[in-house]
């Protein structure tokens, strides 16, 4: 019999991981059903007075637009309240990628352009707590009960029966992923369709989308993997799980409250979840209290950013390292 074909069996036929797969089919259809039953198609009078909203409100950029460049000729006093740039090129409304829509204007309305990414987000955030889990206790459960001993009485070559399981793991996790993507969309564009607004979806709004998708989708994939590399360490499902409540606990918040006392500089860049949101998405800026400090005089700018790079670096180490180590440990270990 075919090792993976029958880790994939096994896997699906795991009472957890079935659990799991109805607890997201279950916030699926709570959202959708939230979403549709507090939304509504606009009528003309909604449309016609949300798009002279846009209308004034583009006006309104115009002008500020048109002021700033005849202050900066010097042909017009600036007053007190004007919002002067370096160049007023940052607020010409011309160049802008959002320009105010009606769609910003209605109440009450589901548009699917601007709901479409805060909610693939919280779908990424579930399937990343799915993968964790299920990856956990794929393998945690398997050595506590003994399963991958008898395992390996069928298929004597540890690293190959480990490779297969977390093979197996992230390749049904990849496939759920892309499924549950597709539907969760596709249904909240029908809402938009039936009971709501589509809203623009040019070829910007679908790359954006779909960068945010990959990289929450690689994002998945390495939970799983920690979750799996972690309990393999330690032999039991419950390792998992108590690592990430410890490193929350000592590291998220402990450190960062010490950090806080010694006016560390930077501290954010000292945390896991910063690199996390960095990397899924795309970037972050953080501030720093302490870097004007001293006696600064004039303007100080605290901020700071974090991309996706950096992300990926780090995610990608400490993912390659505790895996790793779960090989190494699992070559040598006494599994009886």
């Amino acid at each position: 019999m075919n090792l993976v074909r029958a880790e994939l069996e096994r896997l699906a036929a795991r009472r957890f991981v079935q659990l799991m797969v109805v607890l997201l089919a279950a916030a699926f259809a709570v959202t959708v059903v939230t979403t549709l039953g507090g939304s509504h198609r606009p009528t003309a009078v909604e449309l016609g007075r949300a798009n002279a909203q846009a209308a004034e409100e583009v006006r309104r950029l115009e002008m500020a637009f048109d002021r700033c460049l005849r202050i900066k000729a010097g042909t017009l006093s600036p007053d007190e309240n004007d919002y002067l740039p370096r160049d007023c090129a940052q607020i010409d409304p011309a160049l802008s990628d959002q320009l105010p829509t009606a769609s910003d204007y209605l109440s009450g309305v589901f548009v699917f352009s601007k709901e479409a990414e805060p909610l693939l987000y919280f779908l990424i955030a579930f399937l990343a707590l799915f993968g964790f889990l299920v990856g956990a206790s794929y393998i945690g459960a398997d050595l506590n009960s003994g399963g991958v001993v008898n395992l390996l009485l069928w298929r004597p070559r540890r690293r190959t029966v480990l490779a297969t399981k977390l093979g197996t793991l992230l390749g049904g996790l990849l496939g759920l992923s892309v499924l549950a993507s597709v539907a969760y969309l596709a249904a909240f564009w029908l809402i938009g369709q039936v009971s709501g607004l589509t809203g623009r979806m040019g070829g910007e709004f679908w790359a954006s989308l779909g960068a945010v998708w990959a990289r929450g989708v690689v994002l998945v994939l390495l939970t799983a993997a920690l979750g799996f590399a972690v309990a393999t360490l330690g032999r039991h499902t419950s390792a998992a799980l108590g690592t990430v409540a410890a490193y929350v606990v000592v590291w998220e918040l402990g450190a960062r409250l010490v950090f806080q006392i010694l006016q560390v500089g930077r501290p954010d860049r000292f945390m896991l979840s910063s690199y996390l949101g960095a990397w899924l998405a795309g970037e972050v800026r953080f501030w720093d209290g302490n870097a004007c400090g001293g006696g600064i005089s004039g303007f100080c700018d605290g901020s700071y950013t974090l991309g996706w790079p950096e992300g990926l670096v780090v995610l990608l180490g400490l993912t390659a390292a505790l895996v790793t180590a779960a090989f190494a440990v699992f070559r040598r270990r006494d599994l009886i």
